[in-house]
């Protein structure tokens, strides 16, 4: 069943590489929400999203031509749009609040009891913290990007995701515990 889902994904690709507007649609279609959705948690501005999401779209099909299925099509708009979506913040001007390399010495620390916090409160969290750190947050905890790849995404080291990470999540649980 899942290779029928792939190779229908694929022929949808090829149309719409050709320019078959249906295809375009199909695809459209079956990926408009969960881009939403993406896009929504990084900008968390409806009509942001709305406009990130279809600019992404328009992008993607101009070059539908470099898709090389070395990835899903999924995997290659969804990165197309968080990319947007931060440049998108970029030009609002929300800061990323950068450090300096090595500035801090992170040392692992224990973390507390995970299962005891609410899914909800962690939700209703990340929304109170600065936009930076929920940029982070968003990148890694939610859409599962290594730190090299959140690197190469915001154009800041390896070092510096890590930090901010490590930073962004800290605070997060201070904003939990004083829920």
């Amino acid at each position: 069943m899942k290779t029928n889902i792939c190779f229908t994904h694929r022929e949808l690709v090829e149309k719409s590489k050709l320019g078959d507007r249906n295809s375009q649609f199909q695809l459209y279609e079956h990926y408009v929400d969960a881009m939403y959705n993406v896009s929504m948690r990084m900008l968390c501005n409806k009509e942001d999203a709305e406009d990130t999401v279809q600019d992404s779209f328009v992008e993607a099909f101009k070059n539908l031509g470099n898709f090389r299925y070395e990835s899903t099509f999924g995997s290659w708009l969804k990165r197309i749009v968080i990319n947007k979506s931060i440049n998108h913040l970029k030009l609002k001007r929300i800061p990323f609040l950068p450090i300096v390399d090595h500035e801090y010495h992170l040392a692992e620390e224990p973390i507390e009891d995970v299962k005891e916090i609410d899914i909800e409160k962690v939700k209703r969290g990340i929304k109170l913290l600065p936009p930076g750190y929920q940029q982070i947050i968003h990148l890694y905890l939610i859409e599962g990007y290594d730190h090299e790849e959140i690197g190469e995404v915001l154009n800041i080291s390896k070092s510096t995701s890590k930090s901010q990470y490590h930073r962004a999540k800290k605070k997060l649980l201070d904003v939990i515990k004083e829920m």
